[in-house]
């Protein structure tokens, strides 16, 4: 097994937290200042198919899966169905509005970006993918 750089580790961990913090903030919003029902006719409005089911699964999606990277668990699916949220976001609401916040691509675009990090890097060891991971390896070896 190749040694791993701790400093990747690190980094890991402080974007998949700083990510993760992010992505919970925005569920928190669409759960409790837009409320599902906002959120609905929002996605209606953009012609999202079935906005009704749409709007509390991305809200959950964000809220949860953003408690998820804090905490390092399943960190690869959750950081790629995040990733996939925001594009869709970028392409259906923020393409045609430049650049710069509050409108713009920039958040969008950063966020698919540490989403596909974390998805591609894993969750790093400090992690509860990796403390399950160990304790797993350990059960096998008793």
């Amino acid at each position: 097994m190749a040694v791993r750089d701790p400093r990747a580790d690190q980094a890991l961990a402080i974007l998949r937290v700083v990510v993760g913090i992010v992505f919970m903030a925005h569920g928190y919003q669409k759960f409790f200042v837009m409320g599902v029902g906002g959120v609905t006719g929002f996605f209606d409005s953009l012609g999202v198919p079935l906005p009704g089911i749409a709007a509390p699964a991305i809200a959950t999606l964000e809220f949860v899966g953003g408690a998820f990277l804090v905490a390092g668990l399943l960190a690869r699916p959750i950081a790629f169905f995040l990733m996939c949220d925001v594009l869709t976001a970028l392409f259906l609401v923020h393409l045609g509005n430049g650049f710069f916040v509050p409108r713009g691509i920039e958040l969008v675009m950063t966020l698919a970006g540490g989403a596909l990090a974390i998805a591609l890097g894993g969750a790093g060891a400090v992690s509860a993918d990796r403390a399950l991971a160990a304790r797993r390896a350990r059960g096998r070896l008793s």
